[in-house]
């Protein structure tokens, strides 16, 4: 599910963000086997990171992809695009109805 402007072989938002997670939340798991226990916090500090994603549409990594790797959301649209059912309203919009 790609959006209409952005190219096919360019990742989605959240696929990006799905590989960081796992990448971080698997180096928080050997460092907290192998240094220190207090490296399991990195990965509830993720795991808080998704939710945020999940509840309100960002989060602080969404965001910094999106402006260093210009990435865009295949299940958020910027808020200037209009859905395809009602153009008067984003898909947030409706969501939040």
């Amino acid at each position: 599910m790609t959006p209409p402007d952005q190219s096919p072989e360019r990742l989605p938002l959240e696929r990006a963000l799905f590989a960081v997670a796992g990448t971080v939340t698997l180096l928080s798991v050997a460092l907290g086997a192998l240094v220190s226990k207090w490296f399991l916090l990195l990965g509830a500090l993720v795991g808080v990171s998704e939710w945020l994603f999940v509840t309100v549409g960002e989060c602080p990594t969404s965001i910094v992809l999106k402006r260093a790797c210009h990435l865009r959301s295949a299940i958020y649209p910027d808020a200037d695009t209009p859905s395809a059912d009602d153009p008067s309203q984003t898909l947030r919009e409706q969501v939040m109805v």
